[in-house]
């Protein structure tokens, strides 16, 4: 059972969680297998949202259990050493205004490693190209961005650090349909390679 259980990025038993007396999940039982692609559909409202910042530690559970790359996600302690492991597509990017694209996707970085300037510099710019950002989107502020240049951009910063786990919260919301199909396409070359 244990070798088992070692082929699930995501675990989740038994969840609740809600808002006073509102319930949004309602013990639900999830597996996501590693490697594997997972989208949630459901109507506005509906949890998705929910569900994936209770399972990052944002939103606090009633009942249930957590675990993410075999690790439980019990409390802050347990939440902070998994989140090195996870990169986050929050809706509609949540880029920090007022750093550039560079800036925002050394952030995560700066937070957890010592690099050089240089380095950090080097990656950022691998991360711009695999997203399919040209180099000098590096040096613009988020307010100078289409809002497919931001999605990337936020999928950049999402990536640097090379996550084991890659959450996207509505990623697509906004895009055109061509746009969206492209996208989506990233994403499904970013799990092939």
């Amino acid at each position: 059972m244990q070798e088992a259980a070692g082929q699930f990025a995501i675990r989740v038993r038994d969840l609740v969680v809600g808002f006073h007396r509102h319930v949004v999940i309602d013990h639900l039982a999830l597996d996501v297998r590693r490697g594997e692609i997972l989208g949630l559909v459901g109507a506005s409202g509906g949890g998705k949202s929910v569900l994936m910042r209770t399972i990052i530690g944002l939103i606090p559970r009633q009942e249930g259990e957590i675990e993410v790359m075999g690790a439980p996600i019990n409390h802050e302690r347990t939440t902070r050493s998994a989140a090195g492991r996870w990169g986050i597509l929050f809706q509609q990017g949540a880029l920090f205004s007022s750093l550039t694209v560079r800036q925002n996707i050394q952030f995560p970085l700066r937070e957890n490693l010592v690099l050089s300037e240089t380095l950090m510099d080097e990656i950022a710019t691998a991360k711009l190209e695999m997203v399919g950002l040209k180099p000098d989107a590096a040096d613009k502020l988020p307010s100078e961005l289409s809002g497919g240049m931001i999605k990337r951009a936020a999928l950049a910063r999402a990536l640097s650090l090379d996550p084991d786990i890659l959450f996207l919260d509505e990623p697509t919301t906004g895009l055109d349909p061509i746009g969206a199909g492209e996208f989506d396409e990233l994403i499904a070359t970013l799990q092939r390679t």
